[in-house]
């Protein structure tokens, strides 16, 4: 089923980039391959629009971020120059260790000690019923999924500022169950392969279907038509 969709939300929206597919896992697939060697959250969500399948474990995680907002392993377990968020300092992310500590303050992690993998997989090759949808779009493209995420519901989508996209555009969304949408921040953008242009936007799995049609529906009506290139 989802296979299909992706196919419909690639065909509507005419992406570049194949949407992913996010499943959190309380036990180790048996099915899909684990990673090889260690990434970033961030990595493994490019890997996937690549088109790879795999699920990553604590041990493939090597960011602080993910491991800690994917629930991987808890806060607690880090080192306390990672707790603190000290090596933000001198990396320019922010000025001061309380700048670090008051941003954190908006960055949700799933709880650790649920579960035990997450799932990575181009949306169109997944073989399984994923939790979020993960799209790198362009601005036009985003707009379109979040009129269609309001068109029936009235509901808005949450829009993300500079956080890590493992919490911005994975934990949040999983957690509140909300389209969310943003830019990513600044080490998303060193370690995925992002035009300048490009945008993100996270769907709660359980709404495609709705958006779907609702984008298709969008389409027959008048200003959605007047929006419509016309390629020569």
């Amino acid at each position: 089923m989802y296979k299909e969709m992706g196919e419909k939300l690639k065909e509507i929206l005419k992406l570049d980039k194949e949407p992913v597919a996010i499943k959190w896992s309380v036990r180790i697939p048996k099915d899909i391959k684990k990673e090889e060697g260690k990434s970033r959250f961030c990595t493994k969500l490019d890997k996937a629009a690549n088109g790879e399948i795999f699920y990553s474990t604590a041990q493939e995680e090597e960011c602080m971020g993910g491991i800690r907002y994917s629930g991987m392993k808890d806060r607690k377990e880090l080192p306390k120059n990672m707790q603190s968020g000290a090596f933000l300092v001198p990396a320019g992310v922010y000025k001061s260790i309380p700048a670090v500590q008051r941003s954190w303050q908006n960055n949700v992690p799933i709880e650790s000690g649920i579960f035990d993998a997450v799932i990575f997989s181009p949306l169109t090759k997944a073989d399984f019923d994923p939790d979020l949808v993960f799209v790198v779009c362009n601005s036009e493209q985003a707009m379109m999924i979040l009129h269609a995420n309001a068109y029936d519901s009235g509901s808005h989508g949450l829009g993300a500022d500079s956080g890590p996209i493992c919490s911005s555009m994975a934990s949040i969304p999983y957690l509140t169950g909300k389209v969310t949408y943003g830019f990513g921040d600044i080490g998303s953008r060193n370690n995925m392969n992002l035009k300048p242009e490009d945008v993100m936007v996270t769907i709660p799995a359980g709404d495609l279907e709705r958006i779907l049609a609702n984008l298709s529906e969008m389409k027959t009506k008048t200003f959605f038509k007047r929006n419509q290139k016309v390629t020569p």
